[in-house]
């Protein structure tokens, strides 16, 4: 069931703002816990605005009488028009990820990439690995991200591994668990940045183009994506 929350913002107001400028000065006055609003400009859909703060999309009407916290649904393609442009918004900047926390495992020429938050004990997880199976010319960054119940020691095991990437696949492919390691993971590292990027849950997908897609994408939407983020 969708969901929407509608805060009354001045009840006795009647007339439309002249513009973007005047809406926006009037919603960060009358809420200004909101924080800072980046932009507020027309939406998809006529006589609603966007209201962009510095990691959320909020809606409002020309009035400024409503500010709407929820997504908004194209009911022809079904397409959640709120998280696409959620994505291009608050895209994230691929070049400055820690990569070197991550397993890196290279198919074909290596030539798209694409890093990924994931837990060894997530059932989605290991469906998207059966999925990259089909996936050719990728470096895939697998950011072991431990948020289920004995996952921690797993991804401990793995990056300890002398061939992190063969242990990796023989864990989610196999359920082949490597020996217990000594060595020191950066599991922490991973924790707080999954927590500064806001990442909710496993897997989590980051495109070259910043892009990120919360959830599991099946081969067919994971070539296409990876198409459009090579394409910037």
């Amino acid at each position: 069931m969708l969901k929407a929350l509608l805060l009354l913002l001045a009840t006795s107001m009647s007339c439309a703002y002249a513009g973007e400028a005047e809406i926006k000065s009037a919603i960060q006055k009358k809420v200004p816990q909101i924080g800072q609003i980046n932009q507020v400009v027309k939406s998809a859909v006529p006589g609603l605005y966007e209201v962009v703060t510095q990691d959320h999309l909020f809606y409002t009407d020309d009035k400024a009488q409503f500010l709407i916290d929820g997504a908004v649904y194209d009911l022809k393609s079904m397409r959640n028009l709120t998280e696409e442009r959620s994505r291009k918004l608050f895209a994230l900047d691929f070049s400055k990820l820690p990569l070197e926390l991550a397993v890196k495992i290279v198919k074909g020429n290596g030539s798209r990439k694409l890093a990924i938050f994931t837990d060894p004990n997530c059932g989605f997880c290991k469906k998207l690995e059966k999925e990259l199976r089909q996936i050719d010319n990728v470096t895939i960054y697998q950011l072991m991200y431990p948020v289920f119940p004995g996952s921690e020691e797993k991804v401990h095991a793995v990056w300890c591994s002398k061939d992190r990437a063969q242990a990796w696949e023989d864990l989610m492919q196999n359920d082949i668990v490597p020996p217990a390691g000594t060595c020191d993971a950066p599991t922490a590292k991973v924790l707080a940045l999954g927590k500064k990027l806001r990442v909710n849950g496993t897997p989590a997908l980051v495109f070259s183009d910043g892009t990120l897609n919360p959830g599991y994408l099946p081969a067919a939407e994971l070539e296409k994506a990876l198409a459009a983020a090579a394409s910037h």
